[in-house]
């Protein structure tokens, strides 16, 4: 397949595949004249990240689904929804084992703001995963639950700062129920194509507003956030 191929059933630019071909994470070849050519098992196997460390699907959904758009989201979507499942699916991060480059960022985001949690968090069109997380045992929750489907409709940070004052959470079991989400800020994980795949996240249980610095803090964590999101394991 071309570039133009595979961008074509994949959902997403040119650009992106063949970033995602330089990169490895679609294996392909240069023909005589240096066009890159994938196996079209290549390609579909983006939408079909290894799911050797986990079960065959999640909530009882088709392994795939989680990287395909649902018909009718009960949660607030990006206009590019199914361009950004797709290039979550070829990070081929969800799910994987813990990385101590991701849980540092995450302990480094909870003691520059003072908060008990701190998450990395990738949105699916099923669940919002964490790829670190501090101060919560859980591995993920419901993407309808998530504070974070709404931070990544926007490029600025998102903040809450009393959610049970807030209409759109305060019904929330994340709010009503264990860790009992007072406070949220979130910085929008943004990658290739202007594409927000998740956020770096703090929450506290009592409501507060952040100083500029942790804020500052917390933008550039983010920033560390995706450079690592965009390097292969190591």
């Amino acid at each position: 397949m071309t570039t133009s191929d595979a961008a074509r059933l994949l959902g997403v630019a040119t650009s992106t595949v063949q970033l995602w071909m330089e990169s490895g994470a679609i294996a392909s070849w240069k023909t005589p004249g240096g066009h890159r050519r994938a196996l079209m098992s290549s390609v579909l196997r983006m939408t079909r990240p290894d799911q050797s460390a986990a079960p065959a699907s999640w909530n009882g959904a088709a392994p795939g689904a989680e990287f395909t758009m649902l018909a009718e989201p009960p949660y607030p979507v990006p206009e590019q929804e199914q361009a950004r499942l797709s290039a979550l699916a070829a990070l081929q991060l969800v799910p994987s084992a813990a990385e101590e480059r991701f849980d540092r960022i995450a302990r480094l985001a909870s003691l520059v703001t003072d908060c008990p949690i701190a998450l990395i968090t990738l949105l699916t069109a099923q669940r919002q995963w964490f790829k670190a997380h501090v101060g919560l045992k859980a591995a993920d929750t419901p993407r309808a639950w998530a504070f974070c489907t709404h931070a990544i409709l926007q490029r600025a940070p998102f903040i809450v700062e009393d959610a049970s004052q807030d209409a759109r959470f305060r019904d929330n079991p994340l709010v009503t129920g264990a860790p009992h989400i007072c406070f949220y800020a979130g910085y929008p994980l943004i990658g290739v194509n202007d594409l927000a795949l998740g956020t770096l996240c703090v929450i506290d249980r009592e409501p507060r507003r952040l100083k500029s610095r942790e804020l500052q803090g917390l933008e550039d964590l983010a920033n560390m956030a995706m450079r690592e999101l965009a390097t292969p394991p190591r």
